[in-house]
This record gives structure tokens, C-alpha cells and sequence, in this order.
């Protein structure tokens, strides 16, 4: 990082801001802003809070100006030996030396966590993108076994589609023969209502003189019987008296 491009940032971990105008400068070469430093360093004997040093020197702590005047610059190392221009010079770098390391430490450190946490989030999603896969196997192996299960249902449903249908044709056909029947039933029962009884309700009723079918044409002369034969049938001859009397006394 280049130091001409490089910022000042505020020492303080809860801080971080960019400096300008005043800063606190300490001789562990620690920077801090005007804020942070004028609340740690109003404390006595003053410690550093990045480091916890001890600040007892009286110019181990400075508040000083990050751009001065130019009259300031001009004025403030006239009349120094060049050595001690040069040291000067020398330990304003070196504090800048450390200021740029410490930043650059402290980024790669942040980096380095930002790597692992990454890290960390590949591992997580490799076990979530297995597991999830692993799912997804198994609800596609339900998907093919409920596919299964469907046309196995729906072979099932033709077949008993078309056994239906087959019922359907009988039933029809049973039908048509039913009505044919009953209209053949009917026209014959309105032109012979004695020969279908069943049909009509109507019975003639039999002559008195009529011999049951099962004794055939002789029954109506054997059961014709008239006045005289009548009588006749049902006169019984009574035992005379004489042979009457002779039963007795035998």
C-alpha cells in the first residue's frame, strides 16, 4: 500500500474512522482520534488502549495537527542539525511504517476469518446440497413408485370400464328382449284371454256337468247322472226281516 494514499485510521476497535484535523499520537506509535484520545488520555497516569502501554513520559502523548499551516511547516524544524532533521524524520517514518503494517496485518487477519467463514459456509452448503439431494432421490423414487402404483390403477379402471360396458350391452339386450315379451304377452292375452290366465286374471268357469280333465271324454257320461239315476245311486237296499230274525237267533 502506498503511503501517499494510505489514511490515518482511529487505533480504537470500536472506532475505525478516518482522521483529519487533530489526532492523539502516542510513542508506541498509536494514533487516535481527537474524541477517543481526549477521553483515554485525560486519565492519569494515561494508558494506551490499543496496547496498554504506559503514557507516565510528558511527551509520550501528543495532540497534534495532521495538516499544518505552511507557516508551521517552515518554521518548526529551522535551526536542527541535518542529523536531527534526519532522525526526526526517521521516527515520523517509522511510525507511518507501522501504522501501514499493522493495517495491512489487520487486513489479511480480517481476510483470513472471512476465508475460513467462508470455508465454513462451503462445507455447509456441500452437506445441505447432499442431504437435499439425497430428498430429492428418494422423492423421486416415490415419484416413480406413485407412477407405477398409477397406471396400474388405471389399467385397472379400463378393464373394469370395459367389463362394464360389456354388462351394459347384456343388459341392454335383456331388455329389448323383456319389452318384446311383454308386448307379444299383451297382444296375445287381449285375443285368447282364457288360454293365458296368468295373463288376463280371467278364469271361465266350468260347466257343473264337466268331468275333470284327467278322466278324458268318458268322465262327462260317467258323471252325467239325471234325476232317475240319481236316485238310484243313492238308494241303499235294506235287509228283509226274515233274515233279519234268523241272524238273531243264530
Amino acid at each position: 500500500m502506498s503511503a501517499s494514499k494510505f489514511t490515518l485510521l482511529c487505533n480504537s476497535h470500536n472506532c475505525r474512522t478516518k482522521l483529519s484535523g487533530f489526532a492523539w499520537v502516542t510513542a508506541c506509535s498509536h494514533v487516535f482520534c481527537d474524541q477517543h484520545g481526549t477521553e483515554e488520555f485525560s486519565r492519569t497516569p494515561a494508558i494506551c488502549p490499543a496496547c496498554s502501554s504506559m503514557l507516565s513520559g510528558k511527551l509520550d502523548v501528543l495532540r497534534t495537527e495532521l495538516a499544518p499551516s505552511e507557516q508551521y511547516k517552515a518554521m518548526v524544524l529551522v535551526g536542527l542539525q541535518p542529523e536531527t532533521v534526519l532522525e526526526i524524520s526517521h521516527k515520523a517514518l517509522d511510525f507511518w511504517t507501522y501504522q501501514v503494517n499493522q493495517e495491512r496485518l489487520l487486513m489479511e487477519y480480517s481476510l483470513s476469518r472471512a476465508g475460513g467463514q467462508v470455508l465454513q459456509m462451503e462445507k455447509f452448503m456441500i452437506q445441505q446440497n447432499q442431504s437435499k439431494e439425497l430428498e430429492l432421490n428418494a422423492l423421486r423414487g416415490e415419484i416413480a413408485s406413485l407412477k407405477k402404483v398409477l397406471e396400474e390403477y388405471k389399467r385397472k379402471y379400463s378393464e373394469v370400464l370395459e367389463r362394464l360396458n360389456e354388462r351394459n350391452g347384456q343388459y341392454q339386450k335383456l331388455q329389448g328382449l323383456l319389452d318384446s315379451l311383454r308386448m307379444h304377452t299383451l297382444g296375445t292375452g287381449e285375443k285368447d284371454p282364457i288360454s293365458h290366465p296368468f295373463t288376463t286374471g280371467l278364469v271361465k268357469p266350468r260347466s257343473s256337468h264337466s268331468s275333470p280333465s284327467f278322466l278324458g271324454p268318458e268322465g262327462d257320461r260317467f258323471f252325467s247322472l239325471g234325476p232317475e239315476n240319481a236316485k238310484t245311486f243313492f238308494q241303499f237296499s235294506t235287509p228283509t226281516r226274515d233274515r233279519t230274525q234268523t241272524f238273531k237267533k243264530n
